[in-house]
């Protein structure tokens, strides 16, 4: 089929941009705003594809229709995903006052395989994040990835190998707080510029997202749901959710939203909230480097909420993730890093310094340095460094200027993965009830062969993962 001159020249504009960032060569373009969709002609605008448009999903996928054309979505729950996503008339694509609503899939492959599709969402329960994302990158597309990004230790480095081999797209992890510029950007300037002195420890309170189930029933699986399908790498087990219903789904239930509770197919509240916090803890003390991670892990003083056996649940009818924990993490130099379900301070991230500390959670800094106003005497180019050259703005604007001006965004894989090892080792240890230790430069759990078999799982046969 014959292209059109616009669609054309929208490729050839993408395909310049990426090739000369590939190239090492960023071209410079004065900062400009990003404008919606409705402010460009269709040759200029990018073309989405989101996968997993449940909860999170659909909200980004909303978030999306205002800066580009979503012009697909794709769901293994038809009525959970699809059919919410279109009766909620904000996702699309703008024409003049027109939404078109988007194509819809149930399989994520439609998605890979159309040409016309510059830019992969994911937003699936986490066990599946992996595997479309690298398939994504292998397509030629761009990934903007919910968090966490990682199931596993093994997935880190799959998941880096991936990027390192298709450096060409860009790749945003969903860690919103860091652009969140007058909250958890401010903090990071601030450890990083030294008004708290030396950092000698930091706790991130992780709350929310804990639940206790008690035992969950089989259920009927629904005929909006291919359980199979969804159920992916992990191991199968019989569908469960209770009669009651909240906002539309069950009160508890194996499945949707709330497989963040079953190690099966995520890591409770410390993969779930962690993923956040300890990221902006990290990029604050600017230990993101690939070699800078922790040497010892204790989360043995946790609480597992069913009986547990070599780190295995014993009971598969209720929720397994811990919600009761307190993990030290140490560094080689003497940092702690703490993670704990509930504190004093509540959710958020207190960093402690030799000569104060702050807390910062998604509502407000306070502590002295920064109502002695320390943070006034930090600069726009201050802000522009730690953004990478860009200026601050919205996470999805981010990932679209990086798009279209090369370089790196404010969340790129590289810098979100140290976070993702500690949430990943720090699971491990809970869910043996003891420390481990972790070589580092090597990526190994080591003197503990059954701690180290944790680094990777077994996958369901068909469900394998490129190995790029």
């Amino acid at each position: 089929m014959k292209e059109n001159r616009s669609e054309v020249s929208r490729r050839n504009f993408l395909k310049t941009g990426s090739v000369l960032a590939a190239a090492g060569f960023v071209p410079y373009f004065a900062p400009v705003r990003v404008r919606s969709a409705e402010e460009l002609p269709p040759s200029d605008r990018l073309r989405l594809g989101f996968i997993g448009v449940g909860n999170m999903g659909l909200l980004d996928a909303i978030e999306f229709t205002s800066l580009l054309d979503v012009v697909a979505v794709c769901d293994v729950d038809s009525d959970y995903g699809l059919a919410r996503t279109l009766a909620s008339k904000s996702v699309g694509v703008h024409r003049g006052d027109e939404l078109i609503p988007p194509d819809t899939y149930k399989y994520y492959q439609k998605i890979l395989d159309r040409d016309d599709i510059d830019i992969v969402g994911i937003a699936t329960p986490d066990h599946w994040h992996v595997k479309i994302a690298i398939e994504a990158l292998m397509a030629g597309k761009h990934v903007f990835c919910q968090k966490p990004l990682t199931l596993t230790l093994e997935e880190n480095q799959l998941i880096r190998n991936a990027c390192d081999k298709y450096n060409k797209q860009v790749f945003q992890v969903g860690t919103q707080q860091r652009s969140m510029k007058g909250l958890f950007a401010t903090a990071a300037l601030m450890v990083r510029k030294g008004m708290l002195g030396k950092i000698q420890r930091v706790v991130c309170d992780v709350t929310g997202n804990s639940h206790v189930s008690g035992p969950i029933p089989e259920a009927p699986v629904p005929d909006s749901l291919d359980w199979d399908l969804w159920t992916g790498q992990a191991p199968v087990f019989p569908y469960r959710a209770t009669k009651e219903m909240k906002n539309g789904r069950p009160l508890m239930a194996r499945g949707n939203f709330f497989f963040r509770f079953f190690y099966e197919y995520a890591g409770g509240s410390i993969t779930d909230w962690g993923a956040h916090h300890v990221d902006s803890a990290l990029w604050a003390l600017d230990r993101q480097e690939s070699d800078s991670g922790p040497i010892a892990i204790d989360g043995s003083k946790s609480v597992l909420p069913v009986p547990f056996k070599d780190g295995y649940p014993l009971v598969s009818n209720e929720y397994n993730a811990s919600r009761e924990f307190n993990v030290v993490v140490k560094y080689a130099d003497g940092l702690e890093l703490v993670l704990v379900n509930h504190s004093d301070a509540t959710n958020g991230i207190l960093f402690e310094g030799d000569q104060g500390r702050i807390h910062v959670n998604r509502g407000r800094i306070k502590g002295k340095p920064y109502e002695d106003k320390l943070h006034e005497t930090m600069t726009e180019s201050d802000f522009k460094l730690l953004y990478k050259g860009k200026p601050c703005e919205g996470h999805k604007q981010n990932f679209i200027r990086t798009i279209r001006e090369g370089g790196l965004p404010v969340s790129d894989v590289y810098s979100n993965l140290p976070s993702m090892e500690i949430c990943h080792l720090s699971t491990i240890s809970i869910r043996l009830q003891r420390p481990i230790t972790w070589d580092p430069v090597g990526k190994r759990i080591t003197g503990d062969d059954q701690a180290a078999s944790f680094q990777s799982r077994p996958r369901r046969d068909g469900y394998d993962i490129p190995q790029v």
